[in-house]
């Protein structure tokens, strides 16, 4: 992967397969699948939270002087992910089938606006803005993702 907006590309696609998968399950009221495949989709897109809230965000914001604009929009997206998130958790918790899946049409639509948003825009600015230190930024991101 030769950018930042590549490599968290790629990440979107793996978090948006999860969520299929646990959405499949649930649909099908297979409950004993869906949790753990849920639980897997929820890990995975606060990984994907903390590569960006912990890494991208903070270098960005540093070489740009800026902590308004594109990322705090994004922080503020994130948080209202997961808040919908945590809906989508209690609603499988309580094999509520019809809120769930509620739950999970808003999370879609929201997560196809948010990903349009930092793929076109945002991914590219930082590839362009953190150039110099890329590699550097591709690591620390890369170690959240590995968790080590």
């Amino acid at each position: 992967m030769n950018s930042i907006a590549d490599y968290l590309t790629i990440d979107h696609k793996r978090c948006d397969d999860f969520f299929v998968e646990a959405e499949n399950h649930v649909v099908k009221s297979m409950w004993l699948a869906a949790e753990p495949c849920f639980t897997q989709f929820k890990a995975a897109i606060e990984q994907h939270f903390e590569m960006e809230e912990q890494v991208l965000f903070p270098g960005f914001e540093q070489k740009t002087g800026s902590t308004k604009g594109p990322t705090q929009m994004m922080r503020s997206e994130h948080n209202q992910i997961r808040a919908i998130l945590q809906r989508m958790l209690d609603s499988l918790s309580l094999h509520a089938q019809d809120d769930y899946l509620g739950h999970s049409e808003t999370l879609n639509i929201m997560l196809q606006q948010h990903n349009l948003k930092e793929e076109n825009i945002l991914y590219p600015m930082t590839d362009q803005v953190l150039m110099a230190i890329k590699p550097d930024i591709m690591v620390a991101m890369k170690q959240i993702q590995t968790g080590s």
